[in-house]
């Protein structure tokens, strides 16, 4: 039985989140720094940068090297030019409360399973407006970790910056005293124009960016001070829809630390696989995949579950097959992603599914349309993971799913999430 302590943290829909499924896209291109298989307006291209003195608007002098920028190009103008902020999703759909310092602060963090950073807006930042901010001034237990700094910097070199501290963190119940907390005192826009106020990485510390030495997650922490029970060094992730609020559970979403919600197992035995930690994923084998029960082989396939991930990538052989099952479905370079009739009906869409260790799980037929692109036509929940190694499966498909992230024994479980109407309709 859970610590009586402990309870949900509720996911809230963000009511001013607007679905756009390239800007989601593009962020994604942003996160994990691909480059797209399949035609369209954004790719990473060579940059040359050079290091040396500031000149005027430009460095010279000393050695020059290329990056990886992700860049944009249109057919007006082939030349390519930096991704503007506003073409790219820059705002969160699902937000969760946390309370940092004594006495606690309340901000509005995204829960994300792709990243391990626990950052949040502060007082130095030059525009706070719309959000809640963390002060360490106002908290009592809030201690300043010298020489220490850390840096978020995306493929289109926009960046979040700025101090670090450690103060007690309250979350799901439980308090983690001496949690190490970035704060942002430097955003670009693509991060300052949403409405949540930071970020809470629940991947591996392994990839954590405070310098000179990096810092242990709050799920890590949680464990070191046994804030949760030796038997349960988990979270969990159950991940509902506005769709699905005429349904038994009324769509809501929420995370559980330290124990497994029983009501959401609804009687089933979770399945477990081994994960694979080493590049600080949640990582799993993922061998298979099927359209319509057509078994699509992908020996060596791996794939990650992110919650900080709207889309569910994979690679192309396997986009190809699903959109194939969708009629009327294309491949629309403009969108940069497959689209397909807005008005296709339940039983015209396939079942689609993929391998968890060795069973697999499917997508509710309702997420596979992400969003409005006009003239009748969606944009898909699953596109092209470009040249990346393994698949993201983020909310597309843990919505079909109630999702055991097993951080004590090195493993990723999963239970079907009972969802008895399927709402086809297209989020404008």
């Amino acid at each position: 039985m859970p610590d009586h302590s402990l309870s949900r943290v509720i996911r809230s829909p963000n009511p001013k989140y607007k679905p756009n499924g390239p800007k989601s896209y593009v962020h994604l291109l942003n996160k994990y720094k691909f480059s797209p298989t399949q035609p369209g307006p954004y790719f990473l291209g060579g940059q040359v940068q050079q290091k040396g003195k500031h000149g005027i608007g430009r460095l010279f002098g000393g050695p020059a090297h290329v990056q990886r920028v992700l860049q944009k190009r249109s057919d007006a103008d082939p030349h390519p030019v930096a991704v503007p902020a506003d073409d790219q999703q820059n705002d969160s759909l699902y937000l969760s409360p946390v309370a940092i310092g004594t006495p606690g602060q309340v901000v509005n963090l995204d829960f994300d399973t792709g990243s391990a950073d626990l950052w949040v807006f502060s007082p130095k930042l030059s525009d706070t407006s719309g959000h809640n901010v963390f002060d360490p001034a106002k908290s009592s237990t809030f201690k300043k970790t010298s020489g220490s700094t850390w840096q978020i910097t995306y493929g289109d070199k926009s960046s979040a910056s700025g101090s670090v501290g450690t103060d007690n963190v309250t979350v799901g119940g439980l308090t983690i005293e001496g949690q190490s907390v970035e704060l942002a005192e430097k955003l670009s826009a693509q991060f300052s124009s949403g409405v949540g106020d930071g970020l809470l990485g629940l991947a591996f510390g392994s990839i954590n960016t405070v310098k000179p030495k990096s810092v242990a997650t709050p799920v890590e922490n949680m464990i070191a001070q046994s804030d949760i029970p030796k038997t349960s060094e988990l979270f969990t992730a159950y991940l509902g829809s506005y769709k699905d609020k005429n349904d038994p559970d009324h769509g809501v979403s929420f995370y559980t630390f330290g124990y497994i919600d029983e009501t959401a197992l609804a009687g089933q035995t979770p399945w477990y696989c081994p994960i694979d930690s080493s590049q600080g994923f949640w990582q799993f084998k993922s061998r298979t995949a099927s359209v319509n029960s057509t078994k699509i082989d992908r020996a060596g396939n791996t794939a990650i579950a992110d919650t900080g991930t709207t889309l569910a990538l994979v690679d192309d052989d396997t986009c190809a097959a699903i959109y194939k099952a969708i009629p009327g479905a294309k491949y629309s370079s403009r969108e940069q992603g497959y689209i397909f009739p807005s008005d296709t009906a339940v039983d015209k869409l396939p079942v689609v599914s993929f391998d968890v260790g060795g069973k697999e799980f499917a997508v509710q037929k309702e997420d596979l349309a992400f969003a409005s692109v006009g003239n009748g036509m969606t944009y898909g929940g699953i596109q092209s993971r470009g040249d990346l190694p393994f698949d993201i499966l983020g909310d597309t498909w843990l919505k079909g799913i109630y999702a055991i992230f097993d951080q004590g024994s090195r493993r990723f479980g999963a239970v079907v999430r009972a969802d008895p109407t399927q709402d086809p309709s297209v989020p404008e």
